[in-house]
């Protein structure tokens, strides 16, 4: 089949560090390696310079997120790109004000548009004193993608929930996981040491942004019960973000890594013992599979690459979303049963390894060919 052409529109993209910027380029990389030209619309970032296939805007900084920008919609500078650069499609991958222009200028040029539904802004809302925003944000985002030809999301619940808020032909692909990079053969006990653990020490680990809307809390109150039975397990944090302050001047004990990125990344993980991730606020949760890939034991609740992924007390323990008390008993108890994380991180390595990103790419481009037709 002829090769596609697709104008992808972004509010952000490595190097900045965040799940949905890691997907995009993943997604990128696969359909360029299956022969179709992909360009790429984002914000302008400090001290880069863009490849040919890339062109950026002005943008300004995200509040409470002084590493993310948000493209101005520079819908006019899309429609001259359309225009020549002659794409079969536009793909819009964030509903900021960039992804609007890219949107209004696939339309007025009458072409095929197709969405990533990625994070639920309308919830991260009340994490910011902005509740009452919460009905407008989530009408933004529904308008945007009810004109679109699909929206694609990662979970089929997450597909049930769109659909009943009328936004048509929804289609589930999933997400993807480096099998390869991810896995528990990165352990470093050189790494282990710098932590100030003996090999049979507990290193319990959170991965991912430090902020209000990931449920934070949870992890901490979980650890503090772990170290009451445990005073030499260690917290580590890998990630940055607005609550990083706060953590640091709550728990001076505790080690923050910092963003970590590649196979440095890959051995914070498979260097610790034990994953906690509380979020409620997740579309699918890639630091969650990467855990997995990574075999540890993992704690989190039932929702997104959770629900699809863990069989609980099989290859990790996934607790009924907001039941804090058991969240807090199940890392308690995985924390006190070496035996039992061993048992359950093995199984978790080996039950992700058919999810690698081949089959997710495959499904994202059969959607971009549907809605061009071809």
């Amino acid at each position: 089949m002829k090769p596609l052409r697709i104008l992808l529109v972004t509010e952000t993209y490595p190097p900045e560090i965040n799940g949905v910027a890691m997907t995009t380029q993943r997604l990128v990389e696969g359909l360029r390696a299956r022969g179709h030209w992909v360009g790429i619309v984002r914000p302008k970032q400090a001290n880069e310079h863009p490849d040919e296939n890339t062109w950026t805007v002005p943008g300004i900084p995200l509040p409470k997120y002084p590493g993310l920008r948000i493209g101005i919609p520079a819908w006019w500078r899309i429609r001259r790109l359309i225009d020549q650069l002659r794409p079969d499609l536009v793909h819009i991958v964030t509903e900021g004000p960039l992804g609007w222009a890219g949107a209004n200028a696939a339309r007025a040029r009458q072409l095929p548009i197709t969405s990533g539904y990625h994070t639920h802004f309308d919830q991260y809302s009340k994490h910011y004193g902005l509740r009452w925003l919460m009905p407008w944000i989530t009408g933004w985002l529904d308008s945007m993608h009810r004109g679109c030809q699909a929206t694609i999301v990662p979970t089929p619940e997450l597909a049930s929930e769109l659909s009943a808020r009328g936004i048509p032909n929804v289609c589930v692909v999933g997400r993807g996981v480096d099998t390869h990079l991810f896995h528990p053969s990165r352990r470093d006990t050189a790494l282990r040491d710098r932590w100030g653990l003996a090999e049979n020490d507990l290193a319990c680990l959170y991965v991912g942004r430090l902020a209000p809307e990931k449920n934070l809390e949870i992890v901490e109150r979980a650890f503090a019960a772990i170290a009451a039975r445990d005073p030499r397990a260690r917290m580590v944090w890998v990630g940055d973000g607005p609550a990083l302050p706060h953590l640091k001047a709550t728990h001076p004990d505790h080690l923050f890594a910092g963003s970590r990125i590649g196979e440095d990344l890959a051995a914070h993980y498979a260097s610790a013992d034990l994953f906690l991730f509380g979020s409620l606020s997740e579309t699918w949760g890639n630091v969650l599979t990467e855990a997995l890939a990574s075999g540890l034991g993992v704690t989190t609740y039932k929702r997104a690459a959770a629900e699809i992924l863990i069989q609980d007390r099989i290859n990790g323990f996934a607790v009924t979303s907001e039941n804090e008390s058991a969240f807090i008993a199940a890392a308690v108890e995985l924390a006190g049963n070496r035996e039992l994380r061993s048992a359950l991180g093995l199984e978790a390595s080996l039950s992700i390894k058919n999810h690698a990103w081949g089959s997710i790419i495959d499904r994202f481009e059969t959607v971009l060919r549907n809605a061009v037709g071809t």
